[in-house]
């Protein structure tokens, strides 16, 4: 899983070559593109004044920082945390001026460009010739900064790290839909209905054939004459409209040589009419009855 690191950096001034020195670091953990909720924040001793022009900014003033441990007190702990996963800065050329700066009084390695993702470029790239500073990344994509008064490492670090996501594609995360998709498939999954635990009776019949007759060309009339064999000539004229082309007396027996709705009829012997029907091998399986929906 891509681990990476947003960093950001508060600092006395805009250039260490000047003797300028950090008074804050703070870093957040991404992975796989969501906060882990891992993070790293330092106050730092600058051993040296703190310009009014810096203070306005950060509101860190020299009295606060005395006392705070320096920075080659806490650059073990600076460097465990950010391993060797890409860091994420904005303005990176500011910021890594100042960590390889003090990294090289610890005598420390620096860290190398190529390992650092800046978003002042990525937003240069995606909107180009428009204002790209972080308050102005912010606004464009709603990043809330009401508790911003000032600029604070850790704080920049957690507001960079919303418009990183943005500048890539997006909030998105498949570790936290997972298991929101699997529920809800779970508590999509259709319950198939029991079987009916009974017959239909005699009355539920009639009603059924007076219910699809107030249907007009039903197409279980239509299925009804083609595939199955209805309970009587009357009950056929009910409900799919046709007169019966024999009478009732005819209708109803067995023996008279044609069943209702044409076709091959049954002798008084019952030998001949089923030769052609799959049904003759098993003289014991019924014939078809309309089957209710």
């Amino acid at each position: 899983m891509l681990r990476e690191i947003v960093l950001d950096t508060e600092t006395t001034g805009l250039d260490p070559a000047e003797g300028h020195r950090i008074v804050e670091i703070g870093a957040v953990e991404l992975v796989g593109h969501l906060p882990s909720g891992r993070y790293f924040q330092r106050y730092v001793d600058p051993e040296r004044d703190i310009p009014e022009a810096a203070r306005r900014v950060h509101n860190l003033t020299r009295e606060f920082l005395a006392g705070k441990p320096r920075f080659a007190e806490i650059v073990d702990e600076l460097l465990a945390f950010l391993g060797d996963s890409p860091l994420v800065i904005h303005n990176a050329a500011f910021d890594l001026s100042f960590l390889n700066f003090e990294l090289e009084r610890c005598g420390r390695p620096p860290i190398p460009p190529h390992r650092v993702i800046d978003t002042l470029t990525l937003a240069q790239r995606k909107f180009p010739g428009q204002p790209n500073s972080l308050d102005a990344l912010c606004r464009r994509f709603g990043v809330d900064l009401s508790a911003r008064n000032f600029h604070g490492a850790l704080l920049d670090s957690r507001i960079l790290a919303e418009v990183y996501l943005h500048l890539i594609g997006g909030r998105q995360g498949t570790l936290a839909l997972a298991p929101t998709s699997a529920r809800t498939r779970m508590a999509t999954r259709r319950t198939p209905r029991p079987p009916r635990p009974h017959a239909a009776s005699a009355a539920e019949l009639e009603a059924h054939r007076a219910f699809i007759a107030t249907i007009p060309n039903a197409l279980w009339n239509e299925a009804s004459t083609a595939t199955c064999l209805p309970l009587d000539a009357a009950a056929h004229a009910a409900y799919s409209g046709r007169e019966p082309s024999q009478s009732g007396s005819e209708a109803d027996g067995q023996d008279q040589g044609e069943e209702p709705g044409g076709g091959a009829g049954r002798g008084r012997d019952g030998a001949d009419h089923l030769a052609h029907d799959p049904r003759a091998a098993d003289p014991a399986v019924p014939r078809h009855r309309p089957r209710l929906l």
